[in-house]
């Protein structure tokens, strides 16, 4: 019976869409992360009576055909990139982007990768890196007799070093952003890698035409809201169910006509 098959795909779906809620809930903590949705499209059709064919020797035609579906997929998991909440954090190193942007990272292997997660630190030698070590491009290294770091909304970066009265530049942070941020392939660590369907990145500093500005103190956290997750948690139950019902009937249905042939 087909309807065992439609309600099976309907339970697999519903599957990965509570998978998929759960990772999201599982990271409203995390800095800087984008939650994920799931799409949906419906399977192949099979036409009993197909619409506009002629229905007489006269010329007329089926007005409505009659098409049965055979289930549903899922087609795309794409994340929403809205900002999340900016909290304060108080440590000179955290950065948080306002507006459009993605921080550059470079990679061991020579590879860029780009984050909203700013939590920043120095390395042993007072190079600013991520939470993993990797280097924040352009890198940008602090003196060891530095008093006080100051990041401008810009991405202006100086210092305070001792026995100087003016502050001293040590770089220029930039932003990337690209034509389709849903198109970035998640790498996991907070980190994203450009594609063929994100396009090439487009550099700017922060401020620039179309790009966010920079907040020193503060972190972006993520764009999950708990109580979307929980309504859309208990919408994909309650569809698992619906369709486990469907089998349930299916199945009794079968069993009637298999009764009846005894």
């Amino acid at each position: 019976m087909r309807a065992l098959y439609t309600a099976s795909s309907g339970m697999a779906a519903q599957e990965l869409n509570v998978e998929l809620i759960s990772n999201n809930i599982a990271n409203m903590r995390t800095a800087g992360f984008k939650r994920q949705r799931a799409e949906f499209q419906d399977l192949l059709y099979q036409s009993m009576r197909r619409v506009g064919s002629s229905s007489s020797d006269a010329g007329t035609v089926l007005p409505t055909g009659v098409d049965i579906g055979s289930g549903v997929k899922l087609v795309a998991t794409p994340r929403v990139m809205s900002q999340g909440t900016v909290s304060p954090t108080e440590k000179t190193y955290d950065v948080a982007i306002r507006g459009e942007g993605f921080f550059q990272v470079e990679l061991p292997d020579g590879t860029t990768a780009y984050t909203r997660d700013g939590s920043f630190e120095l390395d042993p030698n007072g190079q600013l890196v991520t939470a993993d070590g990797y280097t924040v491009s352009p890198g940008i290294t602090v003196p060891n007799n530095t008093i006080s770091v100051a990041i401008s909304a810009a991405g202006q970066v100086e210092a305070t070093v001792a026995g100087q009265t003016a502050p001293q530049a040590l770089g220029q942070l930039q932003l990337a952003r690209f034509i389709n941020k849903s198109g970035l392939e998640a790498k996991g660590d907070n980190l994203f890698l450009e594609t063929e369907a994100s396009g090439a990145p487009l550099q700017d500093v922060p401020g620039g035409e179309g790009f966010g500005t920079l907040l020193q103190g503060y972190l972006e956290q993520s764009n999950v809201n708990a109580v979307t997750e929980i309504s859309d948690l208990i919408a994909a139950q309650r569809a698992y169910e619906m369709n486990s019902k469907v089998i349930s009937s299916a199945d009794q249905m079968l069993q009637n006509a298999s009764s009846m042939m005894r």
